[in-house]
C-alpha cells in the first residue's frame, strides 16, 4: 500500500529555556515564551515520511476487527486546515489509512481515542486548546515543586495542557498522554499529570522504549511493561 505524503508544517520557534529559579525545567514567563514563539518564524516546510515498518507494527497492534475505522486522507487533511497543523508521523498515516483509535489501549483507561476526542475525565474547555501554538516545554517539570506563587505559573500550566499537542488518551487520576504537533518537541509523546509534565522515551531516561509515537505504542504493546521501567 502507497503511502500519501505532504508538507509538513513545523513550528521551530517557541522554545522555551529556564532561567533563574527555574532554570532546568524548560519553562520561563508566559511572556518571554510568546516573544521567543513569536521570533521563531512560524512554521517552515519539509518532508515527514511515514516508516513503512512502523506502519506494520501499528497495524499489528491495533488490528482492524478492535479499533475505529480510519478517517482517511480528506478527513485528515480537513482536520490539519482547521487546526493549522500538520501531525507528525506514524500518526498521521496511522489515523488517515490504520484505524482512529482503539478501545484496547494504549493509555490504560478508555484505550486509545479518536483524533479530534478528549478524555472523559478532561479538566479543561475545549475551547482552550490552540494545537498551532507551540508545546511549551522542552524537559521535565514538576510544578507540584516550584517555589513560584501558583496565580504566576497557572498560565504556565494551562499552555502544557493545551498548546501544541494532541491528546491521546488517560491513564485515570488526572494522568494523560499528550504527542507533540507543534514546537521543538514535535513527534514526541509527554506524560502530563496534576503534579508535571515529562517526555516519554529513551533518551530522556526512566524508559527503555524509543522516542515518539511507534515507541510508545510499541512499549505498551509488546510486553505491556510499565510506563516508566527504569528507577531512578
Amino acid at each position: 500500500m502507497s503511502t500519501e505524503n505532504a508538507d509538513r508544517g513545523e513550528a521551530h520557534g517557541g522554545e522555551v529555556r529556564g532561567t533563574g529559579e527555574s532554570a532546568g525545567r524548560g519553562v520561563t514567563d508566559l511572556g518571554e515564551w510568546a516573544r521567543q514563539n513569536a521570533a521563531g518564524g512560524g512554521r517552515r516546510a519539509g518532508h515527514d515520511v511515514a516508516d513503512p515498518e512502523e506502519l506494520d507494527a501499528l497495524r499489528a497492534a491495533f488490528p482492524a476487527d478492535r479499533s475505529l475505522p480510519p478517517l482517511g486522507w480528506d478527513a485528515v487533511r480537513a482536520y490539519e486546515r482547521e487546526q493549522g497543523i500538520v501531525l507528525p508521523e506514524p500518526y498521521r498515516t496511522m489515523v488517515a489509512e490504520i484505524c482512529d483509535g482503539c478501545g484496547d489501549g494504549p493509555p490504560d483507561i478508555d484505550g486509545l481515542i479518536p483524533l479530534a476526542a478528549l478524555p472523559a475525565d478532561w479538566g479543561c474547555a475545549p475551547s482552550q486548546r490552540d494545537l498551532s501554538e507551540a508545546f511549551p516545554l522542552t524537559e521535565a517539570w514538576v510544578w507540584e515543586d516550584d517555589p513560584r506563587p501558583y496565580e504566576e505559573i497557572e498560565p504556565l500550566i494551562d499552555a502544557v495542557y493545551n498548546y501544541g499537542s494532541v491528546v491521546l488518551g488517560t491513564d485515570g487520576c488526572g494522568m494523560y498522554w499528550q504527542l507533540v504537533v507543534t514546537g521543538p518537541q514535535r513527534g514526541r509523546i509527554w506524560n502530563i499529570s496534576d503534579v508535571g509534565a515529562a517526555p516519554f522515551g529513551a533518551s530522556f531516561g526512566r524508559a527503555t522504549a524509543e522516542v515518539g509515537f511507534a515507541g510508545w505504542v510499541a512499549h505498551w504493546a509488546t510486553a505491556r511493561r510499565p510506563w516508566f521501567d527504569i528507577v531512578v
